[in-house]
Protein backbone atom coordinates (compact mmCIF):
# COMPACT_ATOMS: atom_id res chain seq x y z
CA UNK A 1 0.00 0.00 0.00
CA UNK A 2 1.81 3.40 -1.01
CA UNK A 3 0.99 6.00 2.05
CA UNK A 4 2.65 8.31 0.13
CA UNK A 5 0.33 11.39 0.33
CA UNK A 6 -2.03 12.05 -3.06
CA UNK A 7 -1.07 15.60 -3.43
CA UNK A 8 2.75 14.57 -3.30
CA UNK A 9 5.37 14.64 -6.24
CA UNK A 10 8.89 14.92 -6.89
CA UNK A 11 9.45 18.59 -7.88
CA UNK A 12 10.17 19.58 -11.66
CA UNK A 13 13.47 20.07 -12.96
CA UNK A 14 13.79 23.27 -15.03
CA UNK A 15 13.82 20.54 -18.17
CA UNK A 16 10.51 19.18 -17.30
CA UNK A 17 9.02 22.43 -16.93
CA UNK A 18 10.44 23.77 -20.52
CA UNK A 19 9.37 20.62 -21.48
CA UNK A 20 5.67 20.99 -20.59
CA UNK A 21 5.60 24.76 -21.87
CA UNK A 22 6.77 23.82 -25.63
CA UNK A 23 4.65 20.30 -25.94
CA UNK A 24 0.76 20.53 -26.76
CA UNK A 25 -0.57 23.88 -27.87
CA UNK A 26 1.60 26.85 -28.07
CA UNK A 27 1.88 29.13 -24.59
CA UNK A 28 3.17 32.64 -23.52
CA UNK A 29 6.83 32.99 -24.94
CA UNK A 30 7.49 35.32 -22.09
CA UNK A 31 6.82 32.32 -19.86
CA UNK A 32 9.38 30.12 -21.60
CA UNK A 33 12.10 32.69 -21.27
CA UNK A 34 11.90 32.42 -17.60
CA UNK A 35 12.32 29.34 -17.05
CA UNK A 36 15.38 29.58 -19.53
CA UNK A 37 16.45 32.36 -17.62
CA UNK A 38 15.97 31.19 -14.41
CA UNK A 39 18.24 27.50 -15.75
CA UNK A 40 20.57 30.28 -16.73
CA UNK A 41 20.46 31.96 -12.91
CA UNK A 42 21.11 28.76 -11.67
CA UNK A 43 24.30 27.49 -13.63
CA UNK A 44 22.34 25.53 -16.26
CA UNK A 45 23.18 27.45 -19.17
CA UNK A 46 25.20 29.78 -19.95
CA UNK A 47 24.58 33.67 -20.52
CA UNK A 48 26.06 33.16 -24.52
CA UNK A 49 23.91 30.18 -24.87
CA UNK A 50 20.68 32.01 -23.34
CA UNK A 51 21.19 34.76 -25.19
CA UNK A 52 21.83 32.48 -28.46
CA UNK A 53 18.10 31.05 -27.34
CA UNK A 54 16.50 34.37 -26.97
CA UNK A 55 17.85 35.33 -30.13
CA UNK A 56 16.31 32.65 -31.85
CA UNK A 57 12.69 33.35 -30.49
CA UNK A 58 12.66 36.76 -31.39
CA UNK A 59 13.69 36.25 -34.83
CA UNK A 60 10.05 34.33 -35.47
CA UNK A 61 8.67 37.55 -34.82
CA UNK A 62 11.15 39.34 -37.52
CA UNK A 63 10.62 40.00 -40.70
CA UNK A 64 13.53 40.81 -43.61
CA UNK A 65 12.34 44.02 -43.82
CA UNK A 66 13.23 44.83 -40.14
CA UNK A 67 16.75 44.07 -40.61
CA UNK A 68 17.77 43.98 -44.74
CA UNK A 69 20.81 46.03 -46.19
CA UNK A 70 18.89 49.15 -47.84
CA UNK A 71 19.06 49.49 -51.53
CA UNK A 72 21.04 52.77 -51.20
CA UNK A 73 23.83 50.48 -49.19
CA UNK A 74 24.00 47.92 -51.94
CA UNK A 75 26.80 46.96 -53.60
CA UNK A 76 25.58 45.98 -57.44
CA UNK A 77 27.42 45.58 -60.93
CA UNK A 78 26.37 45.78 -64.01
CA UNK A 79 26.34 43.02 -66.40
CA UNK A 80 27.58 45.31 -69.15
CA UNK A 81 30.56 47.10 -67.22
CA UNK A 82 33.77 46.06 -68.11
CA UNK A 83 35.66 43.35 -66.81
CA UNK A 84 38.51 45.03 -64.61
CA UNK A 85 36.33 47.77 -63.49
CA UNK A 86 34.00 44.50 -62.10
CA UNK A 87 37.36 43.51 -60.86
CA UNK A 88 38.26 47.13 -59.38
CA UNK A 89 34.47 47.16 -57.38
CA UNK A 90 34.74 43.61 -56.43
CA UNK A 91 38.27 43.98 -54.37
CA UNK A 92 37.50 47.53 -53.14
CA UNK A 93 33.97 46.18 -51.43
CA UNK A 94 35.71 43.12 -49.54
CA UNK A 95 32.35 41.42 -49.89
CA UNK A 96 32.14 37.71 -51.04
CA UNK A 97 28.45 38.08 -53.24
CA UNK A 98 26.98 40.56 -55.68
CA UNK A 99 23.81 41.45 -57.54
CA UNK A 100 23.99 41.83 -60.59
CA UNK A 101 21.70 44.12 -63.07
CA UNK A 102 21.00 44.64 -66.34
CA UNK A 103 19.93 47.60 -68.65
CA UNK A 104 17.91 48.58 -64.89
CA UNK A 105 18.89 47.81 -61.37
CA UNK A 106 15.58 46.68 -60.61
CA UNK A 107 16.54 44.35 -62.76
CA UNK A 108 18.59 41.74 -60.76
CA UNK A 109 19.65 38.81 -63.20
CA UNK A 110 21.76 37.20 -60.95
CA UNK A 111 24.46 36.56 -58.24
CA UNK A 112 28.26 36.94 -58.72
CA UNK A 113 30.53 35.16 -56.46
CA UNK A 114 33.91 36.15 -56.10
CA UNK A 115 35.35 33.06 -55.46
CA UNK A 116 33.61 32.50 -59.02
CA UNK A 117 35.27 35.33 -60.31
CA UNK A 118 38.82 34.27 -58.72
CA UNK A 119 38.84 30.68 -60.46
CA UNK A 120 38.29 32.19 -63.79
CA UNK A 121 41.69 33.70 -63.71
CA UNK A 122 42.76 29.86 -64.03
CA UNK A 123 41.41 30.08 -67.37
CA UNK A 124 41.31 32.15 -69.99
CA UNK A 125 39.30 35.00 -68.78
CA UNK A 126 35.88 35.75 -69.84
CA UNK A 127 35.06 38.20 -72.02
CA UNK A 128 32.06 39.21 -69.67
CA UNK A 129 30.64 38.35 -66.51
CA UNK A 130 27.30 36.15 -67.64
CA UNK A 131 28.62 33.01 -67.71
CA UNK A 132 29.59 33.16 -64.07
CA UNK A 133 26.50 34.18 -62.24
CA UNK A 134 24.33 32.39 -59.93
CA UNK A 135 20.59 32.25 -59.63
CA UNK A 136 19.42 34.51 -57.83
CA UNK A 137 16.73 34.71 -54.78
CA UNK A 138 13.73 37.08 -55.00
CA UNK A 139 11.79 37.70 -51.80
CA UNK A 140 8.94 39.98 -49.85
CA UNK A 141 10.37 41.94 -47.42
CA UNK A 142 7.13 40.93 -45.35
CA UNK A 143 9.24 37.29 -45.23
CA UNK A 144 9.51 35.77 -41.36
CA UNK A 145 13.22 35.47 -41.05
CA UNK A 146 12.98 32.04 -39.51
CA UNK A 147 11.49 30.49 -42.39
CA UNK A 148 14.61 32.85 -44.76
CA UNK A 149 16.52 30.60 -42.77
CA UNK A 150 14.96 27.46 -43.50
CA UNK A 151 14.93 28.18 -47.13
CA UNK A 152 18.84 29.49 -47.17
CA UNK A 153 20.12 26.15 -45.80
CA UNK A 154 17.43 23.99 -48.16
CA UNK A 155 19.01 25.95 -51.02
CA UNK A 156 22.71 26.68 -49.96
CA UNK A 157 22.15 29.72 -51.21
CA UNK A 158 23.13 33.08 -48.67
CA UNK A 159 21.98 36.00 -50.10
CA UNK A 160 18.44 37.03 -51.52
CA UNK A 161 16.97 40.41 -53.29
CA UNK A 162 14.24 42.01 -51.32
CA UNK A 163 11.63 43.23 -53.72
CA UNK A 164 9.22 46.19 -52.39
CA UNK A 165 5.41 45.79 -52.88
CA UNK A 166 5.79 47.39 -56.01
CA UNK A 167 8.19 44.90 -57.65
CA UNK A 168 10.97 46.82 -57.04
CA UNK A 169 14.20 46.38 -55.36
CA UNK A 170 14.43 47.35 -51.84
CA UNK A 171 17.45 45.77 -50.39
CA UNK A 172 19.06 42.78 -50.03
CA UNK A 173 19.75 39.87 -47.27
CA UNK A 174 22.42 37.20 -46.67
CA UNK A 175 22.31 34.59 -44.83
CA UNK A 176 24.70 36.40 -42.43
CA UNK A 177 22.50 39.09 -41.34
CA UNK A 178 19.92 36.66 -40.10
CA UNK A 179 22.68 34.77 -37.90
CA UNK A 180 23.59 37.78 -36.42
CA UNK A 181 20.45 38.27 -35.22
CA UNK A 182 20.47 35.09 -33.36
CA UNK A 183 24.28 35.06 -32.21
CA UNK A 184 24.99 38.88 -32.13
CA UNK A 185 27.61 40.82 -34.48
CA UNK A 186 30.02 38.43 -36.69
CA UNK A 187 32.94 40.99 -37.85
CA UNK A 188 35.41 39.66 -40.42
CA UNK A 189 38.45 41.49 -41.69
CA UNK A 190 36.66 43.53 -44.01
CA UNK A 191 34.11 45.17 -41.89
CA UNK A 192 34.97 48.66 -40.69
CA UNK A 193 35.18 48.79 -37.15
CA UNK A 194 32.05 49.99 -35.24
CA UNK A 195 33.45 53.66 -33.65
CA UNK A 196 31.65 52.34 -30.28
CA UNK A 197 34.57 49.71 -30.20
CA UNK A 198 37.41 51.73 -31.61
CA UNK A 199 37.49 52.87 -27.64
CA UNK A 200 36.57 50.17 -25.33
CA UNK A 201 37.46 51.61 -22.08
CA UNK A 202 36.73 55.08 -22.11
CA UNK A 203 38.17 57.32 -19.34
CA UNK A 204 35.87 60.09 -17.39
CA UNK A 205 36.31 62.94 -16.02
CA UNK A 206 34.65 61.48 -12.48
CA UNK A 207 37.16 59.32 -12.53
CA UNK A 208 34.70 56.57 -13.66
CA UNK A 209 35.32 54.00 -16.77
CA UNK A 210 33.02 53.38 -19.70
CA UNK A 211 33.37 49.85 -20.36
CA UNK A 212 31.79 48.20 -23.05
CA UNK A 213 31.05 44.50 -22.60
CA UNK A 214 32.73 42.89 -25.55
CA UNK A 215 36.23 44.18 -23.95
CA UNK A 216 38.94 41.33 -23.32
CA UNK A 217 39.41 40.71 -19.72
CA UNK A 218 42.98 40.66 -20.44
CA UNK A 219 42.51 44.19 -22.01
CA UNK A 220 40.70 45.22 -18.61
CA UNK A 221 43.13 43.91 -16.49
CA UNK A 222 45.85 46.13 -18.22
CA UNK A 223 44.38 48.99 -17.92
CA UNK A 224 42.80 49.42 -14.73
CA UNK A 225 45.42 47.32 -13.20
CA UNK A 226 42.81 44.51 -12.03
CA UNK A 227 43.47 40.57 -11.81
CA UNK A 228 40.10 38.76 -13.14
CA UNK A 229 40.63 35.89 -14.52
CA UNK A 230 39.84 34.97 -18.26
CA UNK A 231 39.57 31.28 -17.66
CA UNK A 232 35.83 31.17 -17.61
CA UNK A 233 34.95 34.27 -19.55
CA UNK A 234 36.76 36.21 -22.42
CA UNK A 235 34.85 39.44 -21.92
CA UNK A 236 33.82 41.49 -18.86
CA UNK A 237 30.32 41.30 -19.62
CA UNK A 238 30.36 37.80 -19.84
CA UNK A 239 32.51 38.02 -16.17
CA UNK A 240 30.04 40.66 -14.89
CA UNK A 241 26.93 39.33 -15.79
CA UNK A 242 27.96 35.75 -14.31
CA UNK A 243 27.84 37.64 -11.06
CA UNK A 244 24.49 38.58 -11.34
CA UNK A 245 22.95 35.69 -12.04
CA UNK A 246 20.74 37.40 -14.05
CA UNK A 247 20.96 39.25 -17.27
CA UNK A 248 21.03 42.82 -15.39
CA UNK A 249 18.96 45.55 -16.54
CA UNK A 250 20.23 48.85 -17.38
CA UNK A 251 21.00 50.64 -13.49
CA UNK A 252 21.65 47.74 -11.62
CA UNK A 253 24.80 47.20 -9.76
CA UNK A 254 27.31 45.28 -8.65
CA UNK A 255 31.09 45.36 -6.98
CA UNK A 256 33.26 42.36 -8.22
CA UNK A 257 36.97 42.28 -7.98
CA UNK A 258 37.50 45.59 -5.78
CA UNK A 259 35.92 47.17 -8.79
CA UNK A 260 31.84 48.66 -8.64
CA UNK A 261 30.18 48.18 -12.24
CA UNK A 262 27.22 50.09 -13.03
CA UNK A 263 25.32 48.97 -16.13
CA UNK A 264 25.14 52.08 -18.11
CA UNK A 265 23.54 50.45 -21.38
CA UNK A 266 21.81 47.08 -21.98
CA UNK A 267 19.02 45.32 -23.95
CA UNK A 268 16.93 42.25 -23.43
CA UNK A 269 19.12 40.29 -24.87
CA UNK A 270 22.65 41.16 -23.31
CA UNK A 271 24.77 43.83 -21.31
CA UNK A 272 26.67 46.79 -23.60
CA UNK A 273 28.39 49.16 -21.32
CA UNK A 274 29.07 49.50 -17.50
CA UNK A 275 30.25 52.61 -15.81
CA UNK A 276 33.37 51.35 -13.27
CA UNK A 277 34.98 52.80 -10.65
CA UNK A 278 37.10 51.07 -7.68
CA UNK A 279 35.18 50.46 -4.23
CA UNK A 280 36.88 52.50 -2.60
CA UNK A 281 37.26 55.78 -4.99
Amino acid sequence: MNDEPPNSAPPRSWLDRISQLVSGEPRNIEELLEELRHAQANGLLSNDTLSMVEGAIEVADQQVGDVMVPRAQMVVLPIDAPFDEILRRVIESGHSRFPVHGEDADQIVGILLAKDLLKSFAGAAPKDIRALLRPVAMIPESKRLDILLKEFRLSRNHMAIVMDEYGGVAGLITIEDVLEEIVGEIDDEHDEEDPARKKLIQAQPDGRFLVNALTPIADFNERLGSHFSDDEFDTIGGMVTSEFGHLPETGEEVDLGGFHFHVTRADDRRVLQFAVRPVDA
